[in-house]
């Protein structure tokens, strides 16, 4: 990752941040997306207590690679050069997965990826970071190899994963290659006590940064075991206090102290507060899923398809018109990865957190 990277995307950022601004005020639109996640797949090899893909009876269709090829040129002809966060299911299950990352590469497009870390063995590792991702997240729930593995749904996954890093380390280091490597927690009941130790964990290990994300409620142990109730909230407020303390103390968290702070009124399923409104996800993401199917946001219907229209079609069309003027209204309060109401300063600090960490660790 580097500064040039991170100063187009500000600017992208910013300049659609007025044209956000111009929106909500005027109803003119001049927004374009300039945050892309695209979902490769639904399948997976964990089976997760907090996600439903891995009980489903069948699969949507998903677009071959040279599909994704055609979306990812689409989207950079209307909106110039972006990134992209791929996850599933899990991508490297995908064939030619590692493919897709490798044209991106090869067209300016900036990769990153999101992955249970189950498959990152040395064949992947190495044409990984060949191909040269934006960064890496690796969901990671504790230290306990016994929690993570439980929660996760796959004996042994704690350890395939601390193995993993010390590939990536180390092929990272041969191939001359950096880029951050994210550990992504999922906050829960089982394991928010312990959230300070994984971040000093993640610095012992080597990873870049923490980005934790709140557990969203999508299956029955969502409802009936991880959930974090009312109950545990006090005791939570104090993790978070500690959180914040070693943020500012210079640990490598790369949620802002405001988001950390809004946690636990995610976890009492509050609405947002006005000075979190209106919700501008609408007019800046484009959230692909496997069989080409975009939304705005998940919790809205699709505004249109990848295999059948251009981007650009699709963002101006007259379903994204509809679903826009909808999505500001919405007053959800959500923190999710993709979802979370950053301010443009909220994602300016995200950016420092990991070049300022990758810079420390480049000095070592």
């Amino acid at each position: 990752m580097k500064v040039t990277e991170l100063a187009r995307m500000g600017l992208n950022h910013s300049r659609n941040a007025l044209a956000e601004s111009l929106y909500i005020n005027t109803g003119v639109d001049f927004t374009r997306p300039v945050t892309f996640h695209a979902l490769v797949n639904e399948r997976c090899n964990c089976k997760c207590r907090h996600c439903e893909y891995w009980r489903q009876a069948e699969y949507i269709p998903e677009m071959s690679i040279e599909e994704w090829q055609k979306t990812l040129l689409s989207i950079k002809e209307f909106a110039g050069r972006f990134s992209v966060n791929f996850s599933g299911g899990e991508p490297f299950i995908k064939k030619g997965f590692i493919d897709l990352l490798r044209f991106c590469r090869d067209n300016d497009i900036l990769a990153g990826v999101t992955t249970n870390g189950a498959l990152l063995n040395e064949k992947n590792v190495q044409a990984l970071v060949a191909a040269r991702p934006f960064n890496l997240n690796i969901s990671l729930d504790s230290t306990d190899a016994r929690v993570h593995d439980y929660v996760r749904g796959m004996n042994g996954l704690f350890e395939r994963i601390v193995r993993g890093i010390g590939l990536l380390k180390a092929e990272q280091q041969k191939q001359g290659v950096t880029f951050p490597i994210i550990i992504k927690p999922t906050v829960m009941s089982a394991n928010f006590r312990e959230l300070p130790e994984i971040v000093r964990w993640a610095e012992k290990i080597g990873a870049t940064a923490v980005n934790f994300q709140p557990l969203g409620r999508w299956t029955p142990e969502t409802y009936d075991e991880l959930w974090i109730e009312e109950k545990e909230m006090a005791e939570f407020e104090e993790v978070i206090d500690r959180l914040v303390e070693m943020k500012r103390a210079g640990s490598p968290i790369m949620n802002s102290e405001e988001i950390l702070r809004l946690m636990p009124a995610s976890f009492r399923e509050e609405k947002a507060s006005p000075e979190h409104l209106p919700c501008r996800i609408g007019l800046h993401e484009f959230y692909i899923r496997p069989d080409g199917e975009v939304k705005l946001c998940f919790h809205f219907p699709s505004i249109g398809n990848t295999t059948k229209e251009s981007a650009r079609e699709i963002w101006t069309g007259a379903k994204a018109k509809k679903i826009r003027e909808a999505t500001i209204k919405c007053d959800k309060l959500c923190l999710l990865t993709c979802l979370s109401q950053k301010s443009l300063v909220n994602k300016a600090s995200q950016a420092l957190t990991m070049l300022t960490r990758q810079k420390t660790k480049a000095g070592q």
